[in-house]
């Protein structure tokens, strides 16, 4: 394949991350001057910890990022930006010593001594190692670049000065947004006090624009005239966002629907001040399992430590993959779809022409980052040698009883080799942990009635009489022959094989029964039908 084949191939792709890099090349039809790289940017509030949320951005961006690169071939970079000059506005619930936090409110995080250890210098020192800890456990290639830094060091003095001279302008678009009580106190610019650092919610004048220059009340009823220059105000949020995107020169962000408001008024004040609203995707938000809005505060929905316990990393990379303007839930349960459906993509890569491949998830998540281009990236027509449903559904069967070792041993018999397979020893671990804590505590095994039981006893005796090595196939053909025989009084297969879920695996939903037959082994599942056949 060579590069004008994918270029003219990603430039009729209907895959999102392609959608995304087709606006942004028609945006940039030459690409950028002097031929930088164009600049994608995800951003962050270190007042808490990195979550799910955090990975989901960075994981998108950088499909659409990847995505343009093959698109145009074009140089690009992503920068991981971190409002660590944001005022503690409240004390999280989730850190020590907080009234150490509760006696810095209002200063900026990265003047705020850390709660946690004199290992970080500050408060937002502490969450800043911890994001970027995060971002390097999953290999993304980024640039860290902090807001306190940037006002600081005076990088976004020149931008700043231009808030200040189009600083009616800005007010004109955003106090129509605000309350009244908030319009008394609201500036675009919130100068930090001298006497006491915290970052003021208060009104300004602007004196003398090109040199910064300011006037305000202080808390002690004080007037002050100071710079607005060098890390000694700090913008609004929408206002910080606008002039981040300009002093930058930011081509691509998306946000959550939440920000939507904000997005909006944001551009509009990237105009005043002479650049443009970055191209972006608007996403929808998670929700857990009843339907609501996922809150860190509530805890509701599921952490990636949780969906690690139970999966693997590019089963959620797969999962975020999909539709991402539709709201996801995300909760267990849609962990051990996502596994089996993320290898029946990658299995069917190596066949697919370019356009399908392009349209595959497993060809975005595999140029994603270092972890899902690393030892185990996509090859030709990779796959399990068992699914991970059947990896649930046999050890369940097993009962808590089970460890990776003994379900290992089973699919070793299955199969007729070792468990070599990094990845599938990993889901292994991951099947027993599952089952562990929500499987086993839900089965329950019904008694067989009516005709189920005169059909369990066909199934038990043509077993009888079947070979240990019979293939899967076979021993699928058996049990749906048994399932078509009118005189055991199925409506349908389907209620057949829903009633061997239900009598002998104690769930609703199962495996095809010749799969896990040969998997669990012809006596076990003799065994199995024996104690639901003495339930009857």
């Amino acid at each position: 394949m060579t590069d004008s084949t994918l270029i003219e191939t990603a430039q009729s792709s209907k895959a999102w991350p392609f959608q995304e890099a087709q606006r942004l090349a028609k945006r940039l039809r030459n690409g950028k001057p002097d031929g930088a790289p164009v600049l994608f940017e995800t951003g962050y509030g270190p007042s808490g910890l990195p979550h799910i949320g955090t990975f989901q951005e960075v994981l998108r961006t950088t499909l659409v990022r990847r995505a343009y690169e093959a698109l145009t071939g074009q140089k690009t970079r992503l920068v991981a930006f971190s409002d660590d000059m944001d005022g503690l506005r409240k004390v999280p619930d989730n850190v020590p010593n907080k009234e150490l936090l509760a006696a810095n409110l209002g200063k900026p995080l990265s003047r705020i001594p850390s709660p946690f250890s004199n290992e970080h210098e500050s408060f937002a020192a502490h969450n800043n190692a911890m994001l970027r800890a995060f971002l390097d456990r999953f290999g993304f290639d980024y640039e860290f670049v902090s807001s306190s830094e940037q006002y600081n060091s005076g990088a976004f003095d020149d931008a700043l000065r231009g808030v200040l001279r189009n600083f009616d302008a800005i007010q004109d678009i955003m106090l129509p947004t605000l309350g009244e009580e908030r319009r008394k106190t609201y500036s675009p610019v919130m100068p930090v006090s001298p006497t006491t650092g915290v970052v003021l919610q208060v009104p300004i004048e602007v004196v003398d624009a090109e040199s910064g220059m300011i006037r305000f009340t202080d808390e002690d009823g004080n007037t002050v005239e100071q710079s607005a220059l060098g890390g000694m105000s700090k913008c609004q949020w929408k206002v910080d966002w606008a002039m981040r995107w300009v002093a930058l020169g930011v081509d691509y962000e998306m946000y959550g629907k939440d920000l939507t408001d904000s997005g909006v008024q944001s551009g509009k004040i990237a105009r005043v001040l002479g650049g443009n609203k970055p191209e972006g995707l608007i996403y929808e938000l998670f929700l857990d399992e009843k339907g609501e809005k996922i809150s860190k505060s509530k805890g509701n929905g599921l952490t990636i430590e949780e969906w690690l316990e139970y999966g693997s990393e590019e089963s959620l990379g797969y999962y975020i993959f999909a539709n991402p303007r539709s709201a996801k839930q995300l909760h267990a349960g849609v962990i051990p779809k996502a596994i089996d459906d993320y290898w029946q993509f990658r299995k069917a890569l190596a066949d697919q022409p370019l356009d399908k491949q392009l349209g595959n998830p497993v060809w975005h998540l595999a140029r994603a980052n270092d972890h899902f281009d690393g030892p185990d990236a996509p090859g030709a027509g990779d796959q399990l040698s068992v699914p991970y449903s059947l990896l649930l559904n046999l050890v369940s069967v097993l009962g808590l009883e089970a460890t990776p070792a003994n379900l290992a041993e089973y699919v070793a018999s299955y199969t007729g080799e070792p468990v070599n397979d990094p990845a599938l020893v990993r889901l292994i671990e991951c099947a027993v942990n599952y089952n562990r804590d929500f499987v086993a505590p839900t089965l329950s095994k019904r008694a067989p009635v009516g005709g189920e039981v005169d059909a369990l006893k066909q199934l038990d005796a043509q077993l009888a009489a079947t070979a240990a090595d019979t293939s899967a196939e076979d021993l699928q053909t058996m049990v749906y022959e048994i399932g078509k025989r009118e005189e055991y009084g199925f409506a349908s297969l389907r209620d057949w094989f829903k009633a061997l879920y239900e009598t002998l695996l104690g769930s609703e939903q199962g495996p095809r029964m010749g799969s896990f037959i040969a998997l669990y082994g012809v006596e076990p599942t003799r065994k199995l039908i024996a104690e639901a056949l003495a339930r009857a």
